[in-house]
């Protein structure tokens, strides 16, 4: 079954209810019906939209992904040296995890939902997100071991990926400075020891 363009504010908002969905209840915790309800269509109606909930999944993952990669590298090659290309990074992933919550908690907790084809698809796409992150770190540390940095740059991803579990009663700004004060540090002390 082919599958139908929308107007594009209704499958952003068709997105954007089942992350909510997905990180509140799980993938397996809602159907076809809950999205459908969440939106004001019935059930049946989303499938104009998407083929089923596993593309609207695999849609949500991939574009998440693709979105951190173009960011990531766009910003990058705007920096004038690697110390800003990795405030940049931190900036931007900072800003993406604060945004958008429901969406971190999903690429984080649902990727085993995904069928093994757009599984390694996405996968590729975060591996070469990391890699623009390892690529700065190298730069700034240029005797450190490339394991090394690519293992402080997933550490570090840990870290700001907890935001949905860890903002508690701190603003937005707060936490903002909070996770890139903690994230830089952990940087630092990554090539120190």
């Amino acid at each position: 079954m082919a599958e139908v363009s929308a107007p594009p504010t209704r499958r952003l908002e068709i997105l954007s209810a089942a992350a909510e969905l997905f990180a509140r209840r799980g993938y397996h915790g809602v159907s076809i019906g809950d999205l459908g309800r969440a939106v004001g269509l019935t059930g049946p109606a989303l499938y104009r939209h998407f083929r089923g909930k596993e593309a609207l999944l695999v849609e949500m993952l991939v574009d998440i992904s693709e979105r951190l990669l173009t960011e990531g590298r766009r910003r990058v090659a705007a920096a004038d040296t690697p110390d800003v290309a990795l405030d940049a990074l931190l900036r931007w992933h900072i800003d993406f995890a604060l945004d958008n919550p429901a969406l971190i908690t999903v690429h984080v907790r649902e990727l085993g939902n995904v069928p093994q084809p757009e599984r390694r698809e996405i996968r590729r796409l975060q591996r070469a997100y990391a890699e623009e992150w390892v690529r700065v770190l190298l730069l700034m540390h240029p005797t450190a071991a490339e394991d090394r940095a690519r293992a402080a740059a997933h550490a570090m991803f840990g870290l700001l990926n907890s935001t949905p579990h860890s903002t508690g009663e701190l603003n937005r700004d707060t936490m903002a400075a909070l996770l890139h004060a903690m994230a830089t540090d952990a940087l630092t002390g990554a090539f120190r020891a």
